[in-house]
C-alpha cells in the first residue's frame, strides 16, 4: 500500500529531446573521458579508435534489437528487465535485473572514479592539491595484483550523494540541468577535437595496433579485449530503455533516443581517441584522466582549464543518468514485488522514489570509495553483455508471436521462422559479438585469478551467489519457485 502522498507510478515526462540527451549523457562519458587510456595503454595502442568502432557496429545491433522491443512493447518497464519478462518470462527477467543492478552500480562507482580524477587535475592546475588518502581507491591495482591500501575515495562518495539528491528531487528538473550539462560537455568535446586535430604528430600512430606481447597485451588478442573493454563506453541503451517508464509517447520517442544517442557517440568516441593517441604516446594515457594528459601536450593552459571543467562537468552527466537508470531499476523491481515494495513508493511532489533513489545512490558511493575503475570496468562489461543477449533472444521470441501486430519500427536484414522463434541476422550478430565480449573478460578474468588475483572473479561469483539466493526466495514469495 502507498503511503500518505505517494503513489507507485512514476510521471510521464520526458520528450524526444529529452531522452536524446539522457542517452548521449550516458554514453558519452567514460568511453571518452577514462577508458581510452586504459583500453590504449594495456590492449590495443591506437588502435583503440577502432575498438570503439567495432563495439559501435555490436553494440548497435543490439541497439536496433532494443528500438524494436520499446516500439513494440511500450507499456513494458524497466528495460531489459521489462522486455524479458514481457517474453521470456519471470525467472530469466530476474537475472536480467540482477546482472543490470552490477552494471549500474558499478558504471556509477567507475564513473565517478573517473571524476575524481578530473575534478583533482582541474583544481591541481588552480592551485588546490587533493591528497592521495581521499581521492584513492582502498582496492588498488599495484605490481600486478590487487591490494588494500589505507585510503578511501571520499571525493567520490560525496560526489554521488550530491546527484543521488539532485536526483530525488524529480525527473523534469533533472532532466533539464542534464540537457545542459550534455550540450556542454558536447562544446567542450568539439573543441577538444578541433584544436587536437591540428595538433596531431601522426608518427605515434605506428604500428597502429602493436604487437602481441603475449595474452591480451595487444595483437589481435589485445583488440578483442579493448572491445570488451570499451562496450562499456556504450551502457547508455538500457539507460534509455529504463527512462520508458516516463516517457510521453515511449513507442515513438524511445528509438529516437537509442539510435541517435549511438549515431552521436561512436562518431565522438573515434575522433576523441584518434586526436588523444596522436598527441600522447599511448603507453603514458594508463591514468585516471587521459584527455586532461592529451590537452597538457598541446600547451594551452587556459584551453586546458576549459576543457577539465567541461570534462568534469560531461562525467557528472553520465554519473547522473547511471544513478537514475538503477534507482529506476529498483523501482520497477519493487513494484513487481521482487524487493521490497516500499522501494516502490513515489513521493507525489516530486514524482522520484526517493527511497530507491536513496538505496542505489548509498550502494554506489560505498563501492566507489573502495574498488577501482580496472576493476569495475571489467565486472561492468559482463553485466553489459549479459543484458544484451537477452535483449536479442527478446526480439526474437516476440517476432516469433504470430497473433502480435507489427512494431513501428523493426530491425532490418531479415531472418528465417522456427517454430516460435524468429532467427533474424541482427539479433544473431548482436549475440556473436556479445558472447565473444564476454568470452574475452572472462577468460582474463579467470587468468587473473590463476595468478593469485582472485578479488575480480571473488566478487563477480559471491554476486551471483547472493542473486541466487535472493532471487529464490522472491520468486517463492510471488509463487514462482518450484
Amino acid at each position: 500500500m502507498a503511503e500518505d502522498g505517494q503513489s507507485r507510478t512514476l510521471h510521464r515526462q520526458l520528450g524526444p529531446f529529452g531522452l536524446l540527451m539522457m542517452g548521449i549523457g550516458s554514453v558519452v562519458g567514460a568511453g571518452i573521458y577514462v577508458l581510452p587510456g586504459i583500453a590504449a595503454a594495456h590492449y590495443a595502442g591506437p588502435a583503440v579508435s577502432l575498438a570503439f568502432v567495432l563495439a559501435a557496429i555490436g553494440c548497435g545491433f543490439t541497439g536496433l534489437c532494443y528500438a524494436e522491443l520499446a516500439s513494440a512493447l511500450p507499456e513494458a518497464m524497466g528495460g531489459a528487465y521489462g522486455y524479458a519478462r514481457a517474453t521470456l518470462g519471470v525467472r530469466p527477467a530476474w537475472w536480467v535485473a540482477w546482472m543490470l543492478v552490477l552494471e549500474y552500480a558499478l558504471a556509477g562507482s567507475a564513473v565517478s572514479v573517473g571524476l575524481t580524477g578530473y575534478l583533482s587535475g582541474l583544481l591541481s592546475s588552480l592551485g588546490v592539491t587533493l591528497p592521495d588518502s581521499v581521492t584513492g581507491s582502498t582496492v588498488i591495482w599495484k605490481s600486478g595484483g590487487f591490494h588494500l591500501a589505507p585510503q578511501i575515495n571520499a571525493v567520490a562518495l560525496f560526489l554521488v550523494l550530491t546527484l543521488g539528491l539532485i536526483l530525488s528531487r524529480g525527473i523534469r528538473q533533472a532532466s533539464w540541468a542534464n540537457s545542459g550539462f550534455v550540450l556542454l560537455k558536447l562544446a567542450v568535446l568539439v573543441v577538444f577535437v578541433w584544436v587536437g586535430c591540428r595538433h596531431v604528430n601522426t608518427a605515434l600512430w605506428h604500428p597502429f595496433l602493436p604487437p602481441s606481447e603475449g595474452g591480451f597485451s595487444f595483437g589481435l588478442a589485445g583488440l578483442l579485449r579493448a572491445v570488451a573493454v570499451v562496450s562499456f563506453a556504450y551502457l547508455g541503451f538500457d539507460s534509455i530503455s529504463i527512462a520508458a517508464s516516463e516517457a510521453r509517447h515511449p513507442g515513438r520517442d524511445v528509438p529516437f533516443g537509442l539510435i541517435g544517442a549511438l549515431s552521436i557517440s561512436a562518431v565522438l568516441y573515434v575522433l576523441v581517441s584518434l586526436v588523444m593517441t596522436g598527441l600522447v604516446p599511448f603507453h603514458q594515457l594508463d591514468v585516471a584522466s587521459p584527455v586532461a594528459l592529451a590537452v597538457q601536450a598541446l600547451a594551452m593552459p587556459v584551453l586546458g582549464v576549459v576543457l577539465q571543467f567541461g570534462s568534469v562537468i560531461g562525467l557528472g552527466s553520465v554519473l547522473f543518468v547511471s544513478l537514475y537508470g538503477q534507482s529506476r531499476l529498483c523501482h520497477i523491481l519493487a513494484h513487481d514485488r521482487l524487493i521490497s515494495e516500499r522501494l516502490s513508493l513515489v513521493d507525489a511532489r516530486s514524482g522520484a522514489p526517493v527511497l530507491a533513489v536513496a538505496l542505489t545512490t548509498g550502494l554506489t558511493a560505498l563501492t566507489a570509495a573502495l574498488l577501482p575503475i580496472t576493476l569495475l570496468a571489467d565486472l561492468v562489461s559482463i553485466g553489459t553483455m549479459i543484458g544484451f543477449v537477452v535483449i536479442a533472444v527478446a526480439v526474437m521470441r516476440l517476432r516469433g508471436e504470430t497473433d502480435r501486430s507489427p512494431a513501428r519500427f523493426r530491425v532490418p536484414l531479415g531472418g528465417v521462422r522456427f517454430g516460435t522463434l524468429w532467427i533474424g541476422v541482427v539479433p544473431v550478430l548482436a549475440i556473436a559479438t556479445c558472447a565473444i565480449n564476454l568470452a574475452t573478460v572472462l577468460s582474463d578474468l579467470v587468468a587473473q585469478s590463476l595468478r593469485g588475483d582472485w578479488i575480480p572473479l571473488g566478487f563477480l561469483a559471491l554476486y551471483c551467489v547472493a542473486g541466487w539466493v535472493l532471487g529464490r526466495r522472491s520468486l517463492a514469495q510471488m509463487g514462482h519457485a518450484g
